[in-house]
């Protein structure tokens, strides 16, 4: 089972410095270019929390 690695924003919707870091912190812990990003979105489109299957077998 891959490991998944999950972000959220300081308040309720993530901004894009957090995002940034968010790519970064993914990266540094091993995610390829190549992996799906999962979001949960709030009701009015902004992203609440982003996650990246992380190691050898992730899940597509």
């Amino acid at each position: 089972m891959p490991s998944r690695i999950k972000f959220s924003g300081a308040e309720k919707d993530m901004t894009l410095d957090e995002l940034e870091d968010a790519i970064q912190h993914a990266r540094n812990a091993g995610a390829k270019g190549d992996r799906y990003v999962y979001a949960v979105l709030s009701t009015s489109g902004k992203i609440k929390e982003v996650g990246v299957d992380i190691g050898d077998d992730a899940d597509y």
